[in-house]
């Protein structure tokens, strides 16, 4: 069994062109109120700070490591995805929460790492998701320390398909000017929700969908110092503009090239569409980007027992 540490160093030789990659696996290593307890039959039992929480997670295929009496003895609530198709996910959602003990439909959870101390609100969502992704507390970290060592006064940051904001509000509480671009109206309202619970202000807010604010930005001339981009595999802009993420990601990549700064800058890309390799997002990278030194790989939750759980893969470099 790994710790996660050892997870954090993990990773095996990839050979492309006339580079030597090393593809890693990145673990969170900051949560206090949150662990993966268990994954298995195509569910994962999840602690957000006190309530265990069951949801669906079509690629946990295998037998889970603790009984299903135990789940249900620590379940605070679960929810179910009725469907017959396990390994993916449509846009039809039947089925909702059931809960199993008295627990709010909204609370708040805490996050630490070095100098930053992040509060989060979390609700129970009609669409089984939670306000957050726990596994990004990885790129958390990279974020804080990425803008803590730069010596420049309010560095630029562009987050696209920003969700409930997590990655916005660490990089304003690093110090960053913050642009916030997301489709959802909710979901906006959600990220100003956390940017105040944290004692913030002044992040931008834009309902937009991710491509075409990009590439307006790309004819203004705008220059950003950090850009980090979650894009789902498939969805809509707020005037029913259509995503999908083989026929779009390779553009939007292009135009965010030309915003990135040449030094003091990053760039981060998550993807959790299910059966792309995380090396589609190094050849993205690469065939956009120059001069680049690219950390890839997958993020993986890492329980006390039982089977690492793989949550999509990521791409991030920085530019001193």
């Amino acid at each position: 069994m790994f710790t996660n540490r050892e997870l954090a160093n993990r990773h095996q030789k990839l050979v492309t062109g006339n580079y030597i990659y090393a593809m890693n696996i990145i673990s969170p290593s900051s949560w206090i109120d949150y662990e993966l307890v268990d994954s298995g039959n195509f569910e994962k039992l999840e602690r957000f700070g006190a309530y265990h929480l069951i949801r669906p997670e079509p690629q946990a295929i295998w037998n889970s490591s603790l009984s299903q009496d135990e789940w249900k003895r620590l379940a605070t609530a679960h929810f179910n995805r009725e469907q017959k198709d396990n390994f993916r996910f449509g846009d039809d959602i039947k089925g909702g929460w059931k809960k199993y003990k008295t627990m709010p439909d909204s609370w708040e959870i805490k996050y630490g790492y070095n100098k930053l101390s992040l509060s989060l609100r979390l609700a129970l969502t009609n669409f089984g998701h939670v306000g957050l992704f726990p596994e990004q507390g990885a790129n958390w970290n990279f974020i804080y320390d990425a803008i803590s060592s730069w010596s420049l006064s309010g560095p630029k940051v562009l987050n696209l398909f920003a969700y409930t904001g997590a990655a916005s509000v660490v990089a304003k509480a690093a110090g960053a000017d913050v642009t916030h671009v997301d489709a959802s109206r909710p979901g906006l309202n959600w990220a100003n929700q956390n940017m105040q619970m944290n004692s913030l202000d002044n992040i931008r807010w834009v309902h937009e969908d991710a491509l075409k604010f990009v590439k307006r930005e790309a004819k203004r001339g705008k220059k950003y110092n950090g850009i980090i981009m979650d894009p789902p595999p498939y969805g809509r802009g707020p005037d029913g503009e259509k995503w999908t993420l083989e026929e779009k990601l390779n553009e939007l990549v292009s135009l965010s090239s030309e915003l990135l700064e040449e030094k003091n800058s990053f760039f981060i890309l998550s993807m959790y569409a299910v059966g792309l390799s995380s090396i589609v997002g190094l050849n993205v990278a690469k065939s956009n980007f120059k001069d680049i030194d690219p950390e890839f790989g997958e993020f993986v939750l890492h329980p006390k027992k039982g089977n690492d759980l793989p949550m999509g893969t990521f791409l991030r470099f920085k530019k001193v």
